[in-house]
């Protein structure tokens, strides 16, 4: 995680436009990205919408952290289309994208000792020389309580546990208040509680009207709280739909390669998936 410089605080920019419930956020049309010689996503058609939770689920390899790179314009097209806001994403300059698309990576490193509100306000970089940049405040407390972090806002970020240091890192994303959220596994440091906690905070922002494009590897927490699922398997994406429609004992069990079985809770009927274990 780092310090990325936007320019002037008077440089002209594009502010954000309005968004509303269905707008498509991020898409890509026919997508291919080469990561050196080898081909990771071969024609993956995807849309993120305002007001909703997307993930994408997959085994390891199956370019999920691909795809939302490329979503987020930090992965170029081999060819194929990526566009942020209805634009294509090469058309935004840096700032612009900041002020729109707030992106998670799966690890957060820091060579400075800051301390964690710090780390938190980077998310306000974008805003800087804007007229919302009197929100800055607001928004950095709103963040960490968001995420449970205020207790511990003056410790360094260098002190935390892996767990803490997640849920700090996704303060400073929330902290952005960009529209489009794009995650990579947020969840894979944290404890169940947090776990938890922080898909809660995803469908919020959902509600709220934000496009949350999160990538799971827990397939309970993907039928829990996303409103549709990526299925990707190497390099394409193999279902599109809402998770009781594509989540099917034969699907899974093929693009895991393992046995799996899905089934309705006994209670709310919410779909459970389990692989299938010997006795």
């Amino acid at each position: 995680m780092g310090v990325r410089l936007f320019g002037l605080p008077g440089a002209r920019t594009t502010p954000p436009e309005p968004v509303r419930p269905g707008d498509v956020l991020a898409e890509a049309e026919a997508l291919h990205v080469r990561l050196g010689t080898r081909e990771v996503l071969a024609g993956v058609d995807v849309a993120a919408r305002a007001g909703e939770v997307l993930a994408l689920v997959g085994p390891n390899g199956a370019g999920k952290s691909t795809l939302l790179g490329a979503l987020a314009a930090d992965l170029p097209a081999a060819s194929g289309t990526v566009r942020v806001h209805g634009r294509p994403a090469h058309a935004w300059s840096a700032r612009e994208l900041a002020l729109r698309r707030a992106v998670l990576p799966q690890s957060a490193t820091l060579s400075f000792p800051f301390a964690v509100e710090e780390v938190v306000r980077m998310g306000r970089a974008p805003w800087a020389g804007t007229a919302l940049e009197d929100e800055d405040d607001p928004a950095v407390a709103a963040a960490m309580a968001a995420t449970g972090t205020a207790d511990f806002a003056a410790r360094p970020f260098s002190a935390l546990s892996g767990g803490e240091r997640a849920r700090v890192a996704l303060a400073r994303v929330l902290a952005q208040r960009a529209r489009l959220l794009l995650l990579d596994e947020p969840t894979a440091a944290l404890d169940l509680r947090h776990q938890e906690l922080v898909l809660r905070v995803c469908r919020e922002r959902a509600r709220a009207g934000d496009a949350v494009v999160v990538v799971l590897h827990d397939l309970g927490l993907a039928a829990a709280y996303a409103h549709r699922v990526v299925i990707l398997r190497a390099g394409r994406a193999v279902a599109d739909g809402p998770p009781a429609g594509v989540f099917t004992d034969r699907l899974l069990s093929d693009v895991y390669q393992q046995p799996v079985e899905v089934f309705p809770h006994p209670r709310t009927g919410d779909v459970l998936v389990s692989p299938v274990r010997d006795s």
